[in-house]
């Protein structure tokens, strides 16, 4: 049989239902973990092989595996990282020791488990096999080819169907938890709480971000029902900003083990809980006898990759870029804004003589509103654009969610397009943030990149 080019391979990864990108895929019966284990069963069963984090959550689980995942490798393991979604380039999704899969390997695994695949989807006992469910099955192969130590693993959606759910981790990770996917996941926060609960297995220890009260409800239970240990951040284990850097994140963390000041190459006020629940998995490892000290702690977390949240690119305009794409991440963009940036924003310091552009893009399901809400009363002007996400909001509808609540607005074809009109309207001091989901992020990042 002749091997697929890469670019054939990515075509084949996008050919089968994905959600992802259409949000038209599956009622909750059309997802079963039975067909993503006969597809691991026919591959060897890599997803076996390795130890592992298991990372769920509405917003900041990706932070969190990359502070975890950066700290393990600072402790000398070998370590695999599987994220999603990817910002520019789909092998972000696949990495080990922070290097991504190379194109070579990506197309060899394709072709590798492309068989199994076939022969899952001819029977179709539990249904067909979707796009996320195969890149699950290839990054369980990467890893395993590799040898990996340990394997961070974020969920995709959801956690209890997720196909990542086929592994039994060394301990689980819950982020915080709010209203997101409400099509597939449920439309109260302890419904959704309920699947991100999924992940939680028979003795399992589990680590939780601060909760809304009934997300954390539906914690502690299944906590109860699992004989799982539950370490809750912001009570067993707190943190607070040990100086103001608007550079990077130094912060001290009063852990269960150890104290620990930390310098992180990300600023963000949401990011020093992701710190803080990080720092409470790693506790957990250490419990468990793995070789992780307060030094590599503190070494991992000074190595940190992680594109689209709250970065600068740029100072004269200041350009802040960053993936908010549900309600509660743009709460937590406008309170960085105003605590880092806070001199440029006329509603919170009267005398500012700075302008401020918003250019917003968003996903078609999300909750734009609410979005809109949160963030435009912030902004001298609102610029909309669309990424080159089949997902993505058309521009006229977007434009007219603004108009409909008061709100004027300009528009662009694109997210260059949007960036360097944004930067002609600019003042010699002025502010442009760009958000409203992460693939407006990485449009922003790929085009400021090359520009």
């Amino acid at each position: 049989m002749r091997k697929l080019s890469y670019r054939q391979s990515i075509k084949y990864i996008y050919s089968f239902s994905d959600y992802e990108t259409t949000h038209k895929l599956h009622d909750s019966v059309s997802y079963d973990l039975r067909r993503v284990e006969e597809l691991m069963g026919l591959l060897g069963n890599p997803h076996l092989k390795a130890k592992s984090v298991h990372i769920a959550g509405t917003k900041g689980k990706g932070s969190v595996a990359a502070m975890v995942s950066s700290v393990l490798t600072a402790s000398g393991y070998k370590t695999g990282l599987y994220i999603s979604p990817h910002l520019i380039d789909i092998r972000e999704r696949f990495q080990i020791g922070g290097n991504m899969i190379s194109e070579a390997e990506f197309t060899d695994i394709i072709d590798e488990i492309k068989s199994a695949v076939d022969a899952v989807n001819r029977l179709a006992t539990y249904g067909l096999l979707t796009t996320f469910e195969i890149m699950t099955a290839l990054c369980f192969v990467f890893f395993t080819r590799h040898n990996v130590d340990f394997r961070v693993v974020e969920v995709g959606l959801g956690g209890r169907l997720d196909a990542t759910n086929v592994i039994t981790p060394d301990i689980c990770v819950i982020t915080p938890v709010n209203l997101d996917h409400t099509d597939v996941l449920g439309d109260t926060i302890a419904k959704i709480a309920a699947e991100k609960a999924g992940i939680i297995k028979e003795g399992i220890p589990v680590v939780s971000a601060p909760q809304p009260d009934e997300a954390m409800r539906i914690i502690e239970d299944e906590c109860l029902v699992h004989n799982s240990p539950l370490i809750k951040v912001g009570t067993d284990i707190i943190w607070q900003e040990a100086c103001f850097n608007p550079e990077k994140l130094q912060l001290a963390i009063k852990g269960r083990l150890n104290d620990y000041r930390l310098s992180i190459p990300l600023v963000g006020c949401c990011q020093m809980e992701n710190a803080a629940t990080a720092v409470a998995a790693l506790e957990v490892l250490i419990e468990k006898g793995f070789n992780i000290s307060p030094l590599t702690i503190s070494e991992g977390m000074t190595k940190i990759k992680w594109l689209g949240r709250f970065q600068v690119m740029g100072k004269h305009p200041l350009i802040v870029i960053d993936g908010a794409h549900n309600v509660l991440s743009a709460r937590e963009l406008k309170k960085s804004l105003l605590y880092y940036y806070v001199d440029y924003f006329p509603r919170a310091a009267l005398q500012s003589e700075a302008k401020t552009i918003l250019v917003f893009g968003a996903s078609a399901d999300k909750d734009v509103k609410g979005m809109i809400k949160e963030l435009a009363p912030l902004f001298d002007e609102i610029i909309v654009t669309r990424s080159r996400h089949p997902r993505s909001m058309e521009i006229s509808r977007l434009a007219s969610e603004f108009e409909n609540m008061g709100i004027e607005v300009k528009s662009a074809a694109d997210v260059a397009k949007a960036i360097e009109l944004a930067k002609r309207q600019a003042l010699n001091k002025a502010l442009i943030c760009i958000s409203g989901s992460l693939f407006i992020a990485g449009d922003a990042i790929a085009y400021l990149t090359v520009d």
